[in-house]
């Protein structure tokens, strides 16, 4: 297949995407496409089915339906897929007995397109030395660390699964910083797992929200705010108003009530309150709620 009618596809393709262990479904027939130059970000609780999903894109695991990573099967094509896509995990996975100089060696030697001479440019500046072991780094360090290996693969294909896990708030916000600056591309597509939804939110392009094994959202971050509001209203009758506007969420929070719609016209609800546009956060939280007959019992 030519890099020119790869261009043309998605990135990422998959058709009835479904997964058991046992009789347990973990997911239930995922359809999804992700283009080229896309930044994503895959949310879902814990069991949620991302990891499992990933694990499908990677080749990782066998599934059913169809899925196609750069147009080619990731369960049966694995080896030759694994030249353009790179899999990083959070930083407790790097191996801590071996010198960086070492780690170098060893991701030369397993992946075609990973550049040493990148990778120490990228550390030009740190406290990082080759003969360093990564036991002896700080947490900080080995966040430069990992994100100098990060960016010194060039994959069109990047798979983040929670990288700054165990990261304080700093070196997280430099990490994702870093690696929209100096690492993405339009020929590059950037998929991150992780919890810290807001902190990633001013660098992605699209977000898909995983639920018990479902597709629940998947829009480009431009859309979101044209599709929900969030609505704080005062006043006993504003809130019976708004209610009958049909909100998808409904809380309390510091004596005001606030509720998140999906498709009603800002026009209708302006009248009854200050409008704006739910973060990320705010929007998860309402959306894995799990579906009740009772709308008294989802607030």
């Amino acid at each position: 297949m030519t890099d020119a009618s790869l261009a043309l596809e998605p990135i990422v393709s998959a058709r009835g995407l479904k997964k058991s262990f046992g009789r347990k479904q973990i997911l239930h027939g995922l359809d999804f496409d992700i283009p080229a130059g896309r930044i994503y970000g895959l949310v879902g609780h814990n069991g949620a089915g991302k990891t499992t999903t990933l694990n499908a894109m990677l080749g990782l695991t066998s599934y059913e339906g169809t899925i196609r990573v750069l147009g080619e099967d990731p369960f049966q094509k694995r080896a030759r897929l694994m030249e353009n896509v790179a899999f990083i995990s959070d930083v407790a996975s790097l191996p801590r007995f071996l010198r960086v100089r070492e780690l170098f060696a060893l991701l030369s030697n397993i992946h075609p397109n990973f550049s040493t001479d990148k990778a120490r440019q990228f550390l030009e500046g740190t406290d990082i030395k080759p003969e360093m072991k990564i036991r002896t780094l700080s947490k900080g360090m080995v966040a430069q660390l990992h994100l100098a290996v990060v960016m010194a693969i060039d994959a069109k294909l990047l798979v983040l699964d929670e990288p700054t896990l165990g990261l304080d708030i700093t070196y997280r916000k430099r990490f994702y910083r870093r690696l929209l600056e100096d690492y993405m591309t339009e020929e590059r597509t950037l998929i991150i797992t992780t919890h810290q939804v807001d902190e990633i939110e001013f660098m992605l392009s699209d977000i898909m929200f995983i639920r018990d094994g479902d597709l629940i959202l998947h829009m480009q971050m431009e859309t979101v705010s044209e599709k929900f509001s969030q609505l704080v209203v005062d006043t006993p009758e504003q809130q019976q108003v708004a209610r009958a506007l049909g909100p998808v969420y409904e809380e309390t929070r510091f004596g005001q009530t606030v509720m998140i719609f999906d498709g009603v016209d800002r026009s209708q609800l302006e009248p009854l309150g200050r409008v704006s546009t739910p973060t990320l956060s705010d929007l998860f939280v309402a959306l894995m709620q799990r579906p009740t007959a009772n709308p008294e019992t989802a607030r």
